[in-house]
């Protein structure tokens, strides 16, 4: 069958199987070191604050490497880096079990998010190859299921993991997994090769530029030096704008500039940095309102927030199947309207309510941004060019890191405004809830516009 009708349907299954444990094991490694932190810190005789680059390290290298990986993936076929990512992500990981020192784990955790940077930057550009057209909602809904199921699993896989084991098999549970992985890859679609050589200039200077701007952003946000994080942001404009002058040229630009002349894929691509803002704004501030707000435990925190993404779990396959048949417009709008309202009935109230009124709401934000999220994911995908499949799904990956890289900031800006007037943190955690809503309110105008522009 000619692979732009897709894969049969035996071979899609293995495909997809394939595609999500890698995307599973990607997205995992972004949270599962988190709890760990404290002990990975007192085995290898680091600072806290030394080891949070056990999580920063993999969450730059990942944003540094989405667009060059891409571009790679657009000339040397999608199967061919997602098999290198896919390689490199186990050994690493391998690596980073085997760490005897906190410079060797950083090290080691830069590897591992080059190689998740490979796996994500083009499996939904496989996607794309493995699901007929008429279907591909279907593909990027389970897609979308997936990185749901083990966003909101990872801390208690970690849990799990670190109360019959020590914190290096955190990291040593991939190895099995990239081996079985790696067997399947022969199952996954040829795709065509544009033989462009490697641009490694624009390499190096999406590096820099992306590197400024997360340093300078991650300054403000965590109260380092503010001089030291203006310099980098003024680096950011230089650097940025001869990066974008030098990419403007270009006919196979490293930063897809030419899709950005596409409306459809501009407007899906803000609108999914607008809605992963406001779920990080909501998802880092939320445990602030019900811990220090409303006087629970982490245990009931745990609880109160497990329906936002059990409804994203619930309703991604229904959405996908939808994305197939309605427009993306229409059902993004609808979902971000959801998750708006949500947002805005759990910032209004009160600091001590029943739980069951907390958890509807919260379903109600998971089932709005679930409604959403697969058919704006389908509609970037699709349109850009198919020989360009690999930029579109970098751009993908790379707005949800973006998003949740803003969403964080915001959260530490909001809480130190409250914190300069005199207010507490519960008043904070509801102003960033307001701020999450203001962000989900302007990506269902935007999803909204792509009504306009069908009609």
């Amino acid at each position: 069958m000619d692979s732009h009708d897709g894969l049969p349907p035996a071979e899609r299954r293995l495909a997809i199987v394939t595609i999500s444990i890698c995307v599973a094991m990607a997205v995992l490694d972004g949270s599962i070191a988190n709890i760990a932190l404290p002990t990975i810190a007192a085995e290898l005789h680091a600072s806290p604050a030394s080891s949070i680059w056990v999580v920063n390290a993999f969450q730059v290298a990942i944003m540094v490497s989405l667009l060059p990986m891409s571009a790679l993936g657009d000339s040397h076929g999608y199967r061919r880096v997602f098999t290198a990512g896919l390689a490199l992500f186990t050994a690493a990981s391998l690596g980073c079990a085997l760490s005897g020192s906190l410079t060797q784990l950083v090290v080691m955790r830069v590897f591992q998010g080059f190689g998740a940077a490979g796996i994500m930057s083009v499996n939904s550009a496989i996607i794309r190859y493995i699901y007929p057209r008429a279907q591909l909602g279907r593909g990027i809904g389970f897609n979308t299921l997936v990185v749901a199921i083990s966003s909101a699993t990872g801390p208690s896989i970690a849990a799990a993991v670190l109360s019959v084991a020590s914190w290096p098999w955190l990291f040593a549970v991939n190895v099995p997994l990239g081996a079985i992985a790696l067997s399947l890859i022969r199952h996954l679609p040829h795709t065509p090769m544009s033989g462009r050589p490697f641009d490694l200039r624009s390499a190096v200077l999406n590096a820099v530029t992306l590197a400024l701007l997360i340093g300078g952003v991650e300054g403000f946000a965590q109260g380092e030096s503010r001089t030291l994080a203006l310099a980098q942001l003024a680096l950011f404009a230089v650097v940025g704008t001869y990066y974008l002058r030098t990419q403007i040229r270009m006919t196979h630009p490293m930063l897809p500039v030419d899709l950005f002349r596409i409306p459809t894929f501009s407007l899906s691509f803000a609108t999914s940095i607008s809605c992963y803002a406001a779920q990080t704004l909501a998802f880092v501030s939320l445990p602030f309102l019900f811990q220090e707000g409303s006087g629970m435990s982490q245990i009931e925190t745990g609880l109160l927030i497990t329906p936002w993404p059990l409804a994203v779990v619930f309703m991604a396959p229904i959405s996908g199947r939808l994305a197939d048949r309605f427009s993306a417009g229409l059902l993004g709008g609808i979902g971000l309207a959801g998750l708006t309202a949500g947002l805005l009935l759990i910032a209004i109230l009160p600091f001590h309510t029943a739980g069951w009124n907390l958890a509807w709401r919260m379903a109600l934000c998971g089932a709005g941004f679930g409604l959403f999220q697969t058919p704006n994911n389908r509609l970037l995908i699709s349109s850009a060019p198919r020989e360009r499949s690999g930029a579109g799904s970098g751009m993908l990956a790379s707005a949800r890191l973006l998003g949740q890289t803003t969403g964080a900031a915001m959260v530490s800006t909001v809480f130190g405004i409250t914190a300069t007037n005199g207010g507490s943190v519960g008043q904070g955690a509801i102003l960033a809830l307001i701020v999450a809503a203001g962000f989900s309110a302007v990506a269902a105008v935007a999803s909204s516009l792509q009504l306009l522009r069908a009609a």
